[in-house]
């Protein structure tokens, strides 16, 4: 497992971070959480040591709850990554960041978790109803307190991200990023995080698992939820997917790896990338993703995908 700095922290993170949201148990499909446990548990096992949460990935907490559970006994192992800011009364996403409730959320974080700290603790998204400067000022105080190590913003515009520079002196961004999804490049958030010395999470490398090989139409229902974030699992985009992944399965039948394990290390490859947060609910997943950080694409390999990706997407 290869290691990098997390922005101006002091924490040395893996390449690969094991993303929890499907841990939710409400957005993925259904997930068994004894496999999920196991899976995160066989991530820290090969020296995967970055797992990132947030309260809102389920109800009630769910995703922190199950992390809690996985990381009991070996807290020392990892570093953990939670986020506040979004609630899920009666189900529903509501956004706050009025400081009493980040107060509640913050202790009710630790608790799920089963720690008296969390490593990083992220904005998860702004508040048009909240000060954005009071939320950071907050934020401050947890870190002075010791309930956090390190502060980090998701979802934040450039203004935003400058603010938060400015007052809490963030050392995290979690942005989306994929071979699909090229945003936080096209509209600066990498750029400016380069420019400012500020890490990034990504999430997303793996388009919701259709990046993995898994090529097909999703219904939108119950626990199945995939289709409403991801826009790839419908037409047009759907057939160009496909597509994108034969190409992308020559490469990895020539590297003898995972057509993930390729995706995973495209997004490495971007230039501002700490770390990728990639989900697992299966230890073999979880053990196959892993494998990515042992080698690099080359950067033949890497301007292929770029020439077949522009021929197809246009």
């Amino acid at each position: 497992m290869k290691y990098r700095k997390l922005g101006n922290s002091d924490l040395e993170i893996s390449v690969i971070g094991h993303g929890t949201w499907l841990m939710g148990n409400d957005f993925f499909g259904e997930v068994d959480e004894a496999e999920a446990i196991k899976a995160l548990q066989a991530s820290i096992d090969v020296g995967v040591n970055f797992i990132d949460t947030a309260a809102g990935y389920g109800l009630d907490g769910e995703s922190e709850k199950t992390v809690g559970k996985a990381i009991a006994g070996r807290r020392d192992k990892v570093v953990v990554a939670t986020k506040t800011g979004v609630l899920r009364p009666f189900g529903a996403y509501v956004k706050s960041l009025d400081p009493g409730v980040m107060r509640a959320e913050l202790e009710i974080s630790l608790q799920r978790l089963g720690t008296d700290y969390i490593d990083l603790y992220f904005i998860h998204w702004p508040d048009n109803n909240s000060s954005l400067e009071t939320a950071l000022e907050t934020m401050v105080e947890f870190k002075k307190e010791g309930k956090i190590r390190a502060i980090g913003v998701s979802n934040f515009s450039i203004e935003e991200m400058q603010k938060a520079v400015d007052i809490a002196d963030i050392s995290a961004v979690q942005p989306p990023l994929s071979m699909l999804n090229r945003s936080s490049i096209e509209n600066g958030i990498l750029p400016f995080c380069i420019k400012n010395g500020v890490g990034t999470t990504t999430y997303g490398s793996l388009g919701g698992g259709i990046l993995a090989g898994r090529a097909e139409e999703l219904p939108i229902e119950g626990k199945e939820l995939r289709g409403v974030f991801y826009g790839y699992y419908a037409e047009p985009m759907l057939s160009k997917c496909r597509e994108l992944l034969t190409y992308l399965g020559k490469v990895a039948d020539a590297r003898g790896v995972s057509i993930a394990e390729v995706s995973i290390n495209w997004a490495l490859a971007q230039e501002g990338v700490t770390t990728t947060l990639i989900g697992s609910e299966t230890p073999e997943k979880a053990l196959q993703n892993a494998k990515a950080a042992d080698w690099e694409l080359s950067k033949d390999e890497l301007n292929g995908i770029e020439a077949e990706y522009k021929r197809i997407m246009g």
